[in-house]
């Protein structure tokens, strides 16, 4: 039995051909659609749909329109796709196994004449990323893709392929089939760390914009939604010997450690402030640096036991200082702050805003300071109005980071190596105000030995099964207190 119908999108025929012959291998496969941006000739006797791009309202549509099989498979890229033997009826057979909606799958990447594995993870309650990454082969249920486009009622230039993956998600489940069933080309290979930077690139901003609204409205159809309402702060503690504490975490960073505690003690303010340095068991020279700084009188050196703190550890053990300040302040120990004013517009910030957390704008540079692509990131797309909602979507929430100390004390940093800013973030998002300061605060230095400058795929899925983990925790609380109300 015919059981599929697919839909292509179309560069030039080249591209196509062989990809329709190698879909036409499975008995499965009934018609193949092209999706192109301009009328054009039939290719492999394929149907034309004319469409903005496939990630448009419009494509999707269309695509609903034409699907009349059981299952609807769109493929994403401009590439050749070819399957490992017998795998499309291996997707069909567990779509229908597990009732799923959707089904996606482990595949290979080939860039550069090598080919790699290319695992993706599960797709959970909070895996609100529009950049999650699914494979470039989406196997739909036609019957939820055509339930779930009867809902879209906004059309996006670039968010409707989004759009579509949240109303599916909204009623059936997303199956994440953990066996490698295809072959894609791979374009992209830039390296991690050039990567996690795209979805903040100012150039892109019509299209977050879209994935912000597409992403909002499934938060009010799922109750996650919160208004723009929040918690007021009174910042009445005089308990504190110190208005503010600039912490810097670091851990084997002999090479920026000094530059960054220099930095630190170079700010200038009309309040007393401190700098506590949190060395995790250095063993390259970096607490010889450290002690180099030690008659500064500002400056307070805490040394971790064997025990396990990760950076989220670390930032517990400086906010429970006894001369940790009322706010606490970020400073990574490979970055600097952008001058000697920093530490002052933090706190008038928090003071001006009444929030319980300020983040800042930062600047991306080398480790000479030379400013790298997409140079300033300034995270617009969190608002007073919408950014706790946002927040759900994004992959972080910007630098430089400053937190109310009384409260942080009752939340604390989860004990991790990575994500644990984002997720004291969300947290602190679901009361409370968070502060924004637009002007350039921190120099962002990207270098090689920068935890996040090329990660292979395995450590990346695991930052990002973690990230989607804290988001689904945070959206199950909100959905809860919403219920609540």
């Amino acid at each position: 039995m015919k059981k599929i119908n697919c839909f292509i999108p179309y560069e030039d025929a080249a591209q196509v051909t062989q990809t329709i012959q190698n879909l036409k291998k499975s008995t499965l496969v009934d018609k193949i659609y092209l999706v192109s941006t301009t009328q054009l000739p039939s290719v492999e006797d394929c149907e034309v749909i004319v469409a903005k791009s496939l990630k448009s309202t419009d494509a999707i549509r269309k695509i609903a329109e034409k699907a009349d099989a059981e299952y609807t498979l769109i493929y994403t890229k401009t590439t050749t796709l070819q399957w490992v033997n017998y795998s499309i009826e291996r997707m069909v057979s567990i779509a229908n196994d597990s009732s799923a909606a959707m089904a996606y799958a482990d595949h290979f990447k080939e860039a550069d004449g090598v080919r790699q594995e290319a695992p993706v993870i599960d797709y959970q309650f909070g895996a609100l990323r529009d950049d999650f990454d699914f494979g470039s082969v989406l196997l739909y249920r036609t019957s939820a893709l055509k339930e779930a486009v009867k809902r879209m009622d906004v059309d996006y230039d670039f968010a409707g392929l989004y759009d579509l993956r949240l109303k599916v998600s909204q009623k059936g489940d997303l199956v994440h089939i953990n066996e490698f069933l295809y072959y894609e080309i791979e374009h992209d290979t830039r390296k991690s760390g050039e990567k996690i930077f795209d979805y903040v690139d100012p150039k892109n901003r019509a299209v977050q914009i879209e994935m912000e609204q597409a992403c909002t409205q499934h938060l009010k159809d799922i109750g996650g939604y919160l208004e723009p309402k929040f918690k007021h702060i009174e910042f009445s503690d005089d308990n504190f010997e110190f208005e503010a504490s600039v912490v810097i975490p670091c851990k084997n960073r002999v090479k920026t450690i000094g530059d960054a505690i220099q930095s630190a003690l170079n700010q200038k303010t009309n309040f007393p402030y401190n700098v506590i340095v949190v060395d995790d068991n250095s063993d390259d020279g970096t607490v010889d640096v450290i002690k180099k700084f030690l008659d500064d009188p500002k400056l307070i050196y805490i040394a971790q036991d064997k025990s396990y703190h990760a950076i989220g550890g670390n930032w517990n053990a400086a906010f429970h200082h006894p001369k940790c300040g009322k706010f606490a302040l970020q400073l990574d120990s490979d970055d600097l702050y952008v001058d000697e004013n920093t530490v002052q517009r933090f706190v008038d910030a928090f003071y001006e805003q009444d929030c319980a957390m300020v983040v800042g704008t930062y600047k991306l540079t080398d480790f000479d300071l030379e400013v790298i692509p997409p140079g300033i990131i300034d995270h617009k797309e969190w608002t007073p109005e919408n950014g706790r909602n946002n927040a759900l979507r994004i992959n972080g929430l910007g630098a430089p980071r400053g937190f109310y100390v009384p409260m942080l004390r009752q939340i604390n940093f989860p004990t991790t190596k990575y994500g644990e800013d984002y997720a004291v973030g969300l947290r602190i998002s679901r009361e409370y105000q968070i502060g924004r300061i637009y002007d350039v605060m921190y120099l962002c230095r990207r270098w090689e030995d920068n935890s996040d400058a090329s990660l292979d795929i395995v450590k990346m899925n695991g930052h990002n099964t973690y990230k989607d983990r804290i988001r689904t925790w945070e959206l199950q609380a909100r959905v809860k207190m919403n219920k609540n109300k």
